[in-house]
């Protein structure tokens, strides 16, 4: 038997948001292949699907109902259509014109993902009893379904092989984006001369910040100019403010003003997640990270940014290459200064066999 075991899915969605149970969707003899491995680590290419950490999921009790439900709290928090600066196709210059015929209005499905913290790689342990959900926020575009890929390796061993510090240069501004895979930082060549000097082939590699560093998040997602400056910033900015400025419609009290209608928007709020606790049966202490984030001004709780990213990495050529989708970027995200302007990152390198 191999070390490792690689396959990967082509997932057609039937609705915009979908929760696909990954194993159903394998044949018999692709079922066959990883079968007999102890772990298996999911790839999605996607910045609007994605998989849940397996921590989150343990504490949702691997529950389907109550995925669906701590997903949904995200999404009722940005609402579809509700004037996005990236969804105004029509001053976006780096698409064609082609292009934004058929681009997508997808902001909120982009800001679902970073709020709730879904990954683009997650490792769980090969067993019946913990399905695997792949989270699709954006299946659908102009009535026609999307075609989505996930790869999955399977491997019984993980070999540490070492770590590296990096460090990110970041601006003064209190909040603000990195585009970690911009070519003119360089980390990502660094990381792949890494991963050639310590001979890794197959494996993954953990970015986290550094334990003391808590006014930063890492995400992997769209590094689009409005997403990243205009609409995540607002949400970073004042995240009440902006449910009440996108959420006018939802509340169905357009003539209230400003202060009443964040008044209505934290009410809202708290509903939410308590019809989410009481309904599913789901412990406080889970879901109060989600209440706190929102009422924290400014989001000091992150929302449910996660504090590191896997790079999953496969042999190209001879060589171990970290795997990107073609609209995936590691993003720094921060929501206040950094000390000397700058902030650091750890790299963890392991090997799968």
């Amino acid at each position: 038997m191999k070390s490792t075991a690689e396959i990967t899915l082509e997932i057609t969605p039937r609705f915009r948001f979908e929760m696909i149970p990954v194993h159903e969707q394998l044949s018999d003899d692709l079922g066959a292949l990883l079968a007999g491995f102890q772990q298996l680590t999911y790839y999605s290419y996607h910045t609007t699907a994605g998989y849940i950490d397996p921590l989150t999921a343990t504490r949702l009790n691997h529950s389907p109902a109550s995925m669906k439900a701590y997903v949904e709290s995200f999404q009722r928090l940005f609402p579809p259509e509700a004037g996005y600066f990236h969804d105004r196709i029509d001053l976006r210059n780096e698409l064609s014109d082609s292009q934004k015929l058929v681009e997508p209005k997808n902001s909120d499905a982009h800001l679902t993902y970073i709020g709730c913290g879904l990954r683009n790689c997650v490792t769980y342990p090969n067993r019946t009893d913990v399905p695997v959900y792949f989270i699709e926020l954006d299946g659908t575009n102009q009535g026609r379904f999307r075609s989505r890929k996930t790869t999955i390796v399977g491997y019984n061993e993980e070999e540490p092989r070492g770590r590296c510090s990096l460090t990110v240069p970041v601006t003064s501004h209190s909040i603000d984006t990195v585009n970690l895979r911009s070519p003119e930082l360089g980390l990502f060549d660094r990381l792949n001369e890494e991963l050639k000097e310590r001979n890794i082939r197959y494996g993954r590699i953990d970015l986290r910040l550094d334990r003391d560093d808590r006014n930063a998040g890492l995400t992997v997602n769209e590094f689009e100019t409005f997403l990243m400056k205009n609409d995540l910033h607002d949400v970073l900015m004042d995240p009440l403010r902006f449910m009440a400025d996108r959420g006018r419609h939802i509340f169905q009290k357009p003539g209230l003003f400003f202060s009443k209608l964040r008044g209505y928007a934290r009410y809202d709020l708290v509903r939410v997640v308590q019809k989410i606790i009481d309904d599913l049966g789901l412990k406080e202490s889970l879901m109060e990270n989600l209440i706190y984030s929102f009422m924290a001004y400014p989001a000091s709780r992150r929302l449910s940014m996660k504090r590191s990213l896997s790079l999953l990495v496969r042999e190209e050529d001879g060589l171990g290459k970290i795997v990107e989708g073609r609209y995936q970027s590691p993003i720094l995200i921060q929501w206040d200064r950094a000390a000397g302007d700058q902030r650091t990152l750890n790299a963890f390198f392991t090997s799968f066999s």
